[in-house]
Order: C-alpha cells, then sequence, then structure tokens
C-alpha cells in the first residue's frame, strides 16, 4: 500500500517582502545621493530631493514592516524575520534625519550664525567661491541677529590672554585636523590686520557645504576670536551653524588649556 502524504505549503507574506526591499533599497538611493552630490553630478537641489526620496522609501518600508508583524502573527505565515529586518533597517535609515529635523523644528530658520553681529567676519575668498545659485554672503542684519540671541544666547566672541598668531595657528591647526577645504589663511600682522581664516565644512552624510571665517584680532589683553559659519544653500540650517562655532570654540578651549 502506497501512503500518501500530505504536504502542507506554508505561505509567505507578500507585506514582508516587499517591506525588506523597500528597505533595503533605500541605502543605495541615499548612498548614491551623497556620492553624485560630493562629485558635483548633483546640485543642492536634485540631491536633496533623492535624499529626500531614499528617506522616504525607507518610511514606507518600515509601516509596511509593522503591518507585515501584525499579519504574520496573526495569520501565522512566514515572514516575521524579513519583516523585523526590515524595520531594523528602515528605522537606522530614518532615526538620524528624523531627529535632526525634530530639534530643526524648534529653532529659527536662520542660515548665517555669528559671534558678532555687529561686526560679522567678513566672506572674502567665499564671496568667489559661492555659486550665483548660492545663499548671500552679506549677513541679514538685526532681525537674523535678534532671533539669534534668543535661539542660541552662548554664541559669543571668545578672548583669549594669547597673541594674534597663537591664536591663529592654533585655529589654523583645529580646522585642519577637521579636514575642512581651506580657500583662505591670512596670519594676523600686529594690530594693523587681522588674521582670517576662510574654509569649507561639509556635512558629515551628504557633504552638504558650509562656509566658516575665522577671525583673529588683536585686543589689550591679548586676542579675540569671532566665528562666522553659513549654510550655502537652503533656508534652514537645523541648528547645525551654532553646533559647528560651539564645537570649534569648545575645542580651542580645550587646546589653550595645554598650554
Amino acid at each position: 500500500m502506497i501512503k500518501r502524504r500530505l504536504y502542507v505549503e506554508e505561505r509567505e507574506s507578500r507585506l514582508a517582502r516587499w517591506s525588506f526591499r523597500l528597505a533595503l533599497f533605500s541605502v543605495p538611493v541615499i548612498v548614491l545621493a551623497a556620492a553624485l552630490y560630493r562629485m558635483g553630478v548633483l546640485d543642492f537641489r536634485p540631491a536633496l530631493a533623492t535624499l529626500g526620496a531614499g528617506l522616504a522609501i525607507a518610511f514606507v518600508g518600515a509601516v509596511l514592516a509593522v503591518c507585515a508583524c501584525v499579519s504574520v502573527w496573526e495569520s501565522g505565515w512566514r515572514g516575521m524575520g524579513r519583516a523585523i529586518g526590515a524595520l531594523a533597517i528602515a528605522l537606522g535609515v530614518v532615526a538620524g534625519p528624523a531627529a535632526v529635523l525634530a530639534r530643526g523644528a524648534m529653532l529659527p530658520p536662520l542660515t548665517d550664525i555669528t559671534t558678532d553681529a555687529g561686526d560679522p567676519p567678513h566672506f572674502r575668498a567665499m564671496g568667489l567661491a559661492r555659486p550665483r545659485s548660492a545663499n548671500a554672503v552679506t549677513y541679514a542684519g538685526e532681525s537674523a541677529a535678534a532671533l539669534q540671541r534668543e535661539a542660541y544666547p552662548g554664541i559669543k566672541p571668545m578672548d583669549l590672554d594669547a597673541t594674534p598668531d597663537e591664536a591663529f595657528n592654533a585655529l589654523l591647526a583645529l580646522v585642519q585636523k577637521r579636514k575642512w577645504r581651506i580657500l583662505d589663511a591670512v596670519p594676523p600682522r600686529g594690530g594693523l590686520r587681522d588674521g582670517q581664516i576662510e574654509a569649507v565644512a561639509p556635512t558629515p552624510l551628504m557633504g552638504f557645504r558650509n562656509d566658516v571665517a575665522i577671525r583673529v584680532r588683536a585686543t589689550a589683553k591679548g586676542s579675540r576670536v569671532d566665528v562666522r559659519s553659513s549654510s550655502r544653500y537652503g533656508i534652514h540650517d537645523l541648528g547645525e551653524n551654532a553646533m559647528r562655532i560651539s564645537s570649534l570654540m569648545s575645542d580651542l578651549t580645550a587646546e589653550r588649556r595645554k598650554h
């Protein structure tokens, strides 16, 4: 007698399959946007649109993954592993930008931050390097200064008991350590000329360019350092410029304590 065996086909959740595909696909989209922008193939707006598309794909993948988890739990179909994997990938992609956007939503729409709103460091070499489509190099004035004072009260000049040359050399070393692209570095000349460093500071992931001007001015007790950081494109810096200035000033303070 031939015994018949009953094979029961275990179905796999389509939601789980598509959530994993979308979450996985979002990664090369974002990497491609960053690579093409850094190589100069894409301008700011197309690169930002491509980045947004990648994040949107990851978000849809996350939503489908949650739905897949519920579906698999109720039906008993296969696919829980894929759904959890898709959710992990999507959250890894979306979490960072979501945190930055959430922080930026509570901050005023500024793109140009300076420690001296009355007499901000001027962009000289940067004025020639910036494309015409970029934000203006001229500081916005008292309206922007008022918003900055309210949002970032800690952004202030730094007075040092060091000579202008010592301060300039310390700042130049910090800029080089950060691997910012230096466009101009003019050392101070006593009380006759301010020292100034102009550099381009890219963001870590996308490489979006931010322009930085650092001024070293002689004072009766030593020197004074002013910094200006400006987003080259966009209408909101999401707090990045203030963080960049604060980080540089903190590192300068730590450097001076060593001496």
